[in-house]
C-alpha cells in the first residue's frame, strides 16, 4: 500500500479542522479534511517543542506541544512509540524539532472534533530548518487557497476539473470535501494567517505582499512532470536503505543539468504526489 503522504500545514489550520472521513478495513486509512483541503493521515511539522507532560504511570502516556507561528499542536505518544516517547522526554524544552506523525482525533460527543498528532518520529533541529518549514508551508497553503478559490468558482465542485488544472488527486479530492463539508468558510482567514507566518519570518516585509500562486498550464505540467521523472530517478539510482540526503540528491541533479530551485521545487512535487517522503528532516526516501 502506498505510504499517505506527509502534509505541510499550520497549526491555525490544522486545528479548525473538524472533517472526518473513516477508513473501511485494517489497511484503508483514515483521514483529517482541514477547510482548506488537505487530506491528511500523516503530516510533517516543525516548530518549537515548548513542553511535555507524563499523563500516566511509567510514562505510558505523554502529551507535548509544538508551537509554529499560527498556534500550536498537541502530541500524545504512548507505549506503543516506546523510541518517539523516550525522545521527547530526553530533549530539553524549548527546543526546535522536527515531527512526522498520525492525524488523530477525539471526538466526545457528535458534532465536536478535536485534533491530535501522534508522533512516528521526533527530532531536534536548528531555527534555519524551522523557517524553510514555515516558508515550505507557506507556500502549500498558499496553493490550497487557490484550489479551494478554483472549486468555489465551480457550478459543481469536483475532483477532474481541479485535477486537470494542475492540482493533485489528494488535494483536488480534499477540496471537494473540504467545500461540502465546511459550509460559508472563511477562505481569508488563512490568507491573513500565511501574513502572520511571513510576518514571522521577515517582520519588515511579511505582511506586505503575499507570493502568487499561478495554476499551471497543461504544457507547464508536462515540463514538470518530465523534471520530476527525472530528479525520481536520481534519487532511485542514489538512495540506500535509509534514502538520500536532500543536498547529495540537488547536487546529482544540478550535474544532470537542473538548477536548485527547480530541483527542491520537484523534491516537494514529488513528495505531494507521494512518490518520496521525508523519514527524517533532510533525507528523502522513495515509496
Amino acid at each position: 500500500m502506498r505510504r499517505s503522504t506527509a502534509w505541510r500545514v499550520f497549526a491555525g489550520e490544522y486545528n479548525d479542522a473538524s472533517a472526518v472521513v473513516k477508513g473501511d478495513g485494517e489497511r484503508v486509512p483514515s483521514y483529517v479534511i482541514t477547510p482548506l483541503g488537505a487530506k491528511i493521515n500523516r503530516l510533517f511539522i516543525v516548530g518549537v517543542l515548548t513542553d511535555v507532560e507524563s499523563l500516566a504511570e511509567n510514562n505510558e502516556l505523554v502529551r507535548a506541544h509544538v508551537s509554529d507561528p499560527t498556534g500550536v499542536f498537541a502530541l500524545y505518544s504512548g507505549q506503543f512509540q516506546p523510541d518517539v516517547t523516550k525522545s521527547l522526554l530526553e530533549i530539553e524544552v524549548p527546543a526546535f524539532v522536527a515531527v512526522v506523525g498520525k492525524a488523530r482525533t477525539f471526538e466526545p460527543e457528535e458534532g465536536m472534533v478535536y485534533v491530535s498528532v501522534r508522533p512516528e518520529s521526533v527530532y531536534e533541529v536548528n531555527p534555519d530548518a524551522r523557517d524553510r518549514w514555515t516558508l515550505e508551508t507557506c507556500k502549500s497553503t498558499l496553493d490550497r487557497i487557490e484550489a479551494v478559490k478554483e472549486g468555489l468558482k465551480l457550478s459543481q465542485p469536483n475532483a477532474y476539473d481541479l485535477t486537470k488544472m494542475g492540482y493533485s488527486r489528494d488535494l483536488a479530492e480534499g477540496v471537494v470535501k473540504a467545500i461540502n463539508f465546511y459550509r460559508n468558510m472563511d477562505v481569508e482567514k488563512y490568507v491573513a494567517l500565511v501574513k502572520e507566518a511571513l510576518n514571522y519570518l521577515v517582520p519588515e516585509k511579511g505582511g506586505e505582499e503575499l507570493p502568487k500562486v499561478d495554476v499551471k498550464t497543461e504544457e507547464e505540467n508536462k515540463e514538470s512532470d518530465d523534471v520530476d521523472d527525472t530528479v525520481l530517478a536520481i534519487i532511485k539510482e542514489i538512495e540506500s536503505e535509509e534514502g538520500a540526503l536532500w543536498d547529495d540528491i540537488v547536487e546529482k541533479c544540478m550535474e544532470a543539468g537542473l538548477d536548485r530551485e527547480t530541483v527542491e521545487e520537484s523534491i516537494n512535487s514529488l513528495m505531494d504526489k507521494g512518490l518520496v517522503y521525508e523519514p527524517v528532516l533532510g533525507t528523502i526516501k522513495t515509496t
